[in-house]
């Protein structure tokens, strides 16, 4: 790889961490203000609105300038809708401000591995950003779950930082410093000298111009089908995030913090579906990993059947003079397990995604659009878990009609490029370079 991916895998690194850990903050904060169980998904909805309401514009941005001025610029909002946050902001209204920082740093972080890269290490360049990310995850979800419990925030409140009164506030003190470490590494990112046409300003003219590129995105007999997927994965994660937390509350009778650390299992997974699928996806053969969606949400379907009594209470292991119980084992290996289907099987269709957006569109405009099509995918699923969470639907019932969804939507979608593949064959446009 050469010398710039590393700075893009720093900053990518720190600026995920610090959102993985605002996440778990900003829960408690709500939880803080007594808020109502079915404002918790909303904050994920609040967060990736500006995905969906910008994506005309943030492509032409992240195409107008450097991409590494452009993650710096999008770092530092993130940082304010943190400030907004300490100072007494509603969580949802705030999250949504740092929501409205990532979804203008998205298409620079992505379309810059276009730039800087041939189309034959995309996939391994996915792996290595997908691994970096998850382990961001990893690290920042646990470190959320720890910065929330009152034995790791008493250290910080007892300097009696202003605006900082609760573990929470603690929390977001920290985190903020995170998002400051991205920026440093933001600013280290080279120049790829990749220069676009002059890009429109008026409203209007840039809506039009997102529409043309998402329907030549759609109209692609590959892009169709990276896009329809990636969609569903997105949408489907963002809502598997709270779905493992209620889950961890009933099934496993675990606090908000322990359950972060079963995200965090998940991510492991993930990461390790990620290298093993760099290492073993090639590009050509990215569409390969299909059938993995039908079984990832056979996976997770499974889950709705058990709980901690499914296991004998004396089952378990001793490590030292800790005793993990036998049902906990079950579920990390079970979650880890889930996340390594997902790792593996999203990594390729991320990275075919981005070459057909870098062959059909630009690097900017592919990205922007890919982002409005996943995210408004996780609005409406989790609009539709809110109102499951309201009506007090189970969470054994709720994971069922999940994992059944997933596995219908990557039947239809294999029964799609299936149809492609007798109409043209498609997939030998893999590895086409943009003339």
């Amino acid at each position: 790889m050469k010398k710039g991916f590393y700075s893009i895998m720093a900053a990518q690194f720190f600026s995920s961490l610090a959102d993985s850990a605002l996440l778990i903050a900003a829960i408690a904060l709500l939880k803080d203000l007594h808020a109502p169980n079915w404002m918790t998904p909303l904050l994920k909805l609040f967060f990736v609105l500006s995905y969906v309401v910008l994506a005309p514009f943030v492509g032409a941005f992240a195409d107008s300038r450097p991409k590494g001025r452009v993650m710096f610029a999008t770092n530092t909002i993130k940082i304010v809708g943190c400030c907004f946050m300490m100072v007494g902001a509603h969580p949802l209204a705030a999250y949504g401000v740092v929501g409205f920082g990532a979804a203008a740093y998205s298409p620079a972080k992505y379309g810059i591995l276009t730039e800087l890269l041939p189309p034959e290490r995309l996939v391994a360049a996915n792996g290595w950003i997908e691994g970096t990310t998850v382990a961001s995850i990893i690290l920042g979800t646990v470190l959320g779950g720890a910065l929330i419990s009152p034995h790791i925030a008493v250290h910080i409140l007892k300097h009696h930082v202003p605006f900082v009164g609760t573990p929470a506030e603690a929390a977001m003190l920290v985190i903020m410093g995170i998002y400051v470490t991205a920026a440093i590494f933001n600013l280290s990112i080279p120049d790829t000298g990749a220069r676009y046409p002059k890009q429109e300003r008026g409203p209007i003219k840039l809506i039009t111009d997102f529409a043309d590129c998402f329907l030549t995105l759609w109209h692609d007999k590959l892009g169709q089908i990276s896009l329809a997927v990636t969609t569903l994965f997105w949408g489907a994660g963002a809502t598997l995030q709270f779905i493992v937390l209620k889950w961890a509350e009933v099934s496993l009778g675990m606090s908000l913090s322990e359950g972060a650390i079963l995200q965090a299992i998940v991510a492991v997974g993930v990461a390790g579906g990620a290298v093993l699928a760099a290492a073993r996806v090639p590009l050509k053969k990215s569409l390969s990993v299909l059938p993995v969606g039908i079984v990832m949400g056979l996976a997770v379907t499974a889950m709705a059947f058990y709980s901690r009594h499914v296991v004998p209470p004396n089952w378990g292991f001793y490590f030292g003079h800790v005793h993990v119980a036998g049902y906990l084992i079950i579920a990390y290996l079970f979650l880890m397990f889930v996340g390594s289907l997902s790792g593996f099987f999203v990594v390729p269709m991320n990275a075919l995604l981005q070459h057909r957006g870098h062959v059909l569109l630009s690097a900017g405009h592919s990205i922007a659009v890919q982002n409005f099509n996943e995210n408004l995918s996780v609005l409406v699923m989790l609009c539709l878990y809110a109102v499951l969470v309201w009506l007090d639907v189970p969470v054994s019932v709720v994971i069922v009609l999940f994992g059944t969804f997933v596995c219908l939507m990557m039947w239809v979608v294999m029964r799609r490029h299936q149809a492609n593949q007798r109409a043209f064959d498609s997939v030998a446009l893999i590895g086409e370079v943009k003339h």
